[in-house]
């Protein structure tokens, strides 16, 4: 499998992060990182599946509770909603494939070969895996989608079939291990409802039904981040929305409620590892 040495001299402005979209494929969006020594995550969660490959090197993923080391060849997985991040290990460099994958479509995929009777998504367990045949899958996916020689069809049926056979590798767990407390669900749907407005405390308990002190406390502890903390995690999702549709960074900043295009700059980086500009650059 494919190593980086510890020599490698290459800095991450030399090899900027890639974001590879296919209007073709809406559901997938990759990421590929070659040197990921300056590629540093705080806490965060997403609305969608996410799932990668490290393709060299060694950092250290973090899901909910459980801290991994991870290397060459290990494929981190990370169910909607889960609070994660991966990072660097003493400036050690690391290289990986992230692909992000809309939930509603993976949960029809799940339909379609009748894992579920209604069309919700089912979790994936564990969030850590070192299949080789899941590995080489996914690399192969990635292949195929990056090369510009292959046809819509190609890419689509590529996506299609590892994606069916993601659930041969990894088994979906039940929904009673990984549903969430109803009213904490409640908060977290209005807060991603409501992400663009000036939320108060007492919203959120309005919403929930919960006290304040109880509100914190139980959101931290299933989330492992503060009701804003999280909040500012959806805005930043939705701003990456904004921004594959092509808004002004400036334009997003404001419409998103931060107090300045600086301190939207400053939140993107730190849950993206990327700077709003690199985001909107993608290939195809």
């Amino acid at each position: 499998m494919p190593r980086l040495s510890a020599d490698h001299s290459a800095s991450n402005t030399q090899h900027p992060p890639l974001f590879w979209r296919d209007p073709a494929l809406p559901f997938l969006e990759i990421r590929t990182v070659q040197d990921g020594r300056k590629v540093c995550y705080a806490r965060h969660s997403h609305a969608h599946f996410s799932i990668g490959a490290i393709t060299g090197g060694i950092s250290s993923y973090l899901n909910e509770q459980r801290r991994h080391e991870v290397t060459g060849g290990a494929v981190v997985l990370m169910n909607p909603g889960e609070v994660h991040a991966c990072n660097p290990l003493a400036n050690q460099p690391w290289s990986y494939h992230m692909l992000y994958v809309n939930t509603c479509w993976l949960a029809d995929v799940q339909y379609e070969i009748g894992l579920n009777a209604n069309r919700d998504f089912h979790c994936f367990h564990p969030r850590l895996s070192l299949d080789g045949g899941l590995y080489r899958g996914l690399l192969q996916l990635v292949s195929v989608c990056q090369d510009k020689t292959v046809a819509t069809l190609g890419r689509q049926e590529a996506a299609q079939a590892f994606f069916v056979d993601l659930q041969r590798h990894v088994q979906p767990a039940s929904r009673e291990e990984t549903g969430p407390h109803q009213r904490l669900q409640l908060l977290v749907d209005y807060l991603h409802a409501h992400c663009t407005d000036d939320i108060t405390l007492s919203d959120l308990c309005a919403a929930s039904a919960l006290s304040a002190s109880y509100l914190i406390r139980a959101f931290r502890q299933r989330y492992h981040m503060t009701p804003h903390a999280f909040l500012l995690n959806c805005r930043i999702q939705h701003s990456q929305q904004l921004l594959r549709r092509g808004q002004p960074i400036a334009q997003v900043a404001q419409e998103l409620g931060f107090a300045d295009q600086a301190h939207f700059q400053r939140t993107f980086k730190r849950l993206v590892a990327a700077t709003p500009g690199q985001y909107s650059r993608s290939s195809s």
